[in-house]
């Protein structure tokens, strides 16, 4: 239709006449959406990559937490002083013969006392480092109660005395045939050293090589304030 006023034709704004109107959508169209090249559309693409990173990072940090967790406990931790069956009970009786052979000793006579059994051999080299760390104590605790207790172990007995011999010291030195005693505490390797409180619980096992301070440290503590 057109208007005398126009002075000419008007193109109808669409070409069934209706109403002018924006571009179809690729749906109307009957087109494929666009999508991302992943194979999905781009903002639902983006939302997945963005929730996995913060998954991956949330279970790198849970991950790294935990080793340090376990890493500090490790640390804090001394894989020598070993937690015995025998800890916090009463120690397993014993009677055996002085390597010397002048007389024999039994444990359950030295209650009262606090005693260290310390498990080695001559051919031992742990043990001869730890030697002069022994008679250190042992010289130092011998008039307060206290009582070290060498046992020989899977040794000859002459290599035995030859060592004290050459080494010093003058605390008992026992033997233990077949190694039953051993066997008892739950020897696996010498050194290995047993602490002994008054009561005649024991109270620490050692393994490897005991040092002055882990020495004085544990009998002090045995002998209480007043030690």
């Amino acid at each position: 239709m057109t208007s005398a006023s126009d002075g000419g034709q008007v193109q109808p704004p669409g070409a069934d006449g209706s109403p002018e109107r924006g571009a179809p959508t690729p749906e109307e169209a009957g087109e494929s959406p666009v999508l991302h090249p992943s194979g999905f559309r781009a903002t639902e693409s983006g939302h997945r990559r963005r929730r996995s990173r913060w998954m991956l990072v949330g279970a790198v940090i849970a991950a790294a937490g935990l080793l340090t967790t376990l890493f500090g406990f490790a640390l804090s931790r001394d894989p020598s002083i070993i937690r015995s069956p025998l800890i916090d009970r009463r120690a397993p009786d014993f009677a055996l013969p002085m390597l010397n052979g002048s007389g024999i000793v039994q444990l359950a006579d030295l209650r009262g006392q606090v005693v260290v059994i310390n498990f080695w051999a001559s051919w031992c080299a742990a043990c001869k480092e730890e030697y002069p760390n022994l008679l250190a104590a042992w010289e130092r605790y011998r008039d307060q109660g206290v009582v070290l207790l060498g046992v020989d172990y899977q040794d000859n007995s002459s290599a035995a005395t030859a060592f004290m011999k050459q080494m010093g010291g003058d605390w008992p030195i026992l033997a233990d045939p077949g190694s039953r005693v051993a066997i008892d505490y739950g020897v696996y390797g010498v050194p290995e050293t047993f602490f002994i409180g008054r009561d005649g619980v024991i109270g620490l096992k050692r393994v490897g090589a005991s040092s002055y301070a882990l020495l004085t440290d544990e009998i002090q503590r045995l002998l209480g304030p007043g030690g």
